[in-house]
């Protein structure tokens, strides 16, 4: 079977067609941040406009890659949540379309379930169960996975996601937009020793997050620097060190919750280097695999939904003729 792809949850236009005996065929993604640039964020409006403006385009293109046609599809999958409502509706509406019009079944596929699944686009794969660190400008979350559709939820952010705080920390900074890649970039410049800044909610037990207290403790930082480059560079680095071994440490302290000795990361945030290097010394140091896409399907992309929804339809897991959107979507309840 091929499964066409179809992710619109936020500001980047993903496709992709995946079949079932070759694997991925074909994929392209179109991002939207040149769009936002200019507003310091995500125009929610704007982005749903240029959706559908690229959409179709785009599952041409994937169509002319593959050389394939369009009768050769055998099932579509579509992000319907959680994102934005507007964004999400354009992906869900084309979706069921095009399933309607060709024939063929349709389903809705879990945003974060896209990501916890995208490493199995990989040769080397990891196996059920392990468990997954999903770390993105809208969720961090370590979620305990028995096998597709068996999700349970260990801990999660209590205020901002980790790529929320990148983003909002870098905008405090001056550093512009998209926040999370360029103060990653400017931390390469810091010096660690110079901030030590705290690891929140590390020194009692459990596994949820809270990242905003260390974005005011950042910017309070800041205000009582020089404000120069060098410092702009230090107190990047230190942030991210606090979110980085805030993350490993919670990631430590799920393995040997659950006993698993497989570890996922995924997500936007997961294509970040310092987070990667602590991660594989953390699995090391406790002698647990750890695995992760390649950076192309770190951040949203159609393959990760196509493969998802290939599993889904394989599963005869089909959405009927009404289509929806879940902005809001606990990923505990996608069975």
């Amino acid at each position: 079977m091929i499964v066409l792809g179809i992710e619109s949850s936020c500001d980047e236009t993903g496709i992709a067609l995946y079949d079932s005996e070759k694997g991925l065929l074909a994929h392209t993604l179109h991002s939207q941040i040149e769009l936002h640039a200019q507003y310091g964020g995500v125009v929610p409006e704007l982005a749903s406009r240029d959706h559908i403006h690229r959409a179709i385009p785009l599952i041409e293109e994937v169509l002319q890659q593959a050389r394939i046609k369009k009768s050769d599809i055998g099932g579509v999958a579509y992000t319907a949540g959680p994102g934005l409502i507007g964004a999400l509706l354009v992906g869900a509406s084309i979706g069921r379309s095009i399933a309607y019009g060709l024939g063929i079944p349709s389903v809705e596929v879990h945003h974060m379930e896209g990501h916890l699944l995208a490493p199995m686009l990989e040769e080397r794969q990891p196996e059920f169960p392990f468990v997954a660190l999903l770390v993105s400008g809208g969720h961090t979350m370590l979620v305990d996975v028995e096998g597709v559709g068996e999700y349970k939820i260990l801990g999660e952010s209590l205020d901002d996601a980790a790529g929320e705080a990148f983003d909002k920390t870098a905008k405090m900074l001056g550093l512009g937009y998209p926040g999370g890649p360029i103060l990653a970039q400017a931390a390469e410049a810091g010096d660690p020793h110079i901030y030590k800044f705290p690891r929140p909610m590390t020194n009692r037990p459990g596994l949820d997050f809270s990242f905003s207290g260390l974005k005011t403790f950042s910017l309070n930082t800041w205000n009582k620097s020089n404000k120069s480059e060098q410092d702009r560079a230090n107190v990047a680095r230190a942030f991210q060190d606090a979110v980085v071994d805030t993350l490993a440490i919670k990631c430590k302290r799920a393995m040997e919750q659950t006993g698993h000795n497989t570890l996922v990361l995924a997500g936007g945030v997961s294509a970040n280097q310092g987070l990667r290097q602590k991660l594989a010394q953390t699995a090391e140091q406790q002698e647990f695999k750890l695995f992760y896409p390649r950076p192309e399907f770190c951040t949203d992309n159609g393959a990760m939904i196509a493969y998802t929804g290939y599993l889904r339809l394989h599963s005869d897991n089909n959405s009927g003729l009404d289509f929806n959107a879940r902005p809001r979507w606990n990923i505990e309840q996608n069975r």
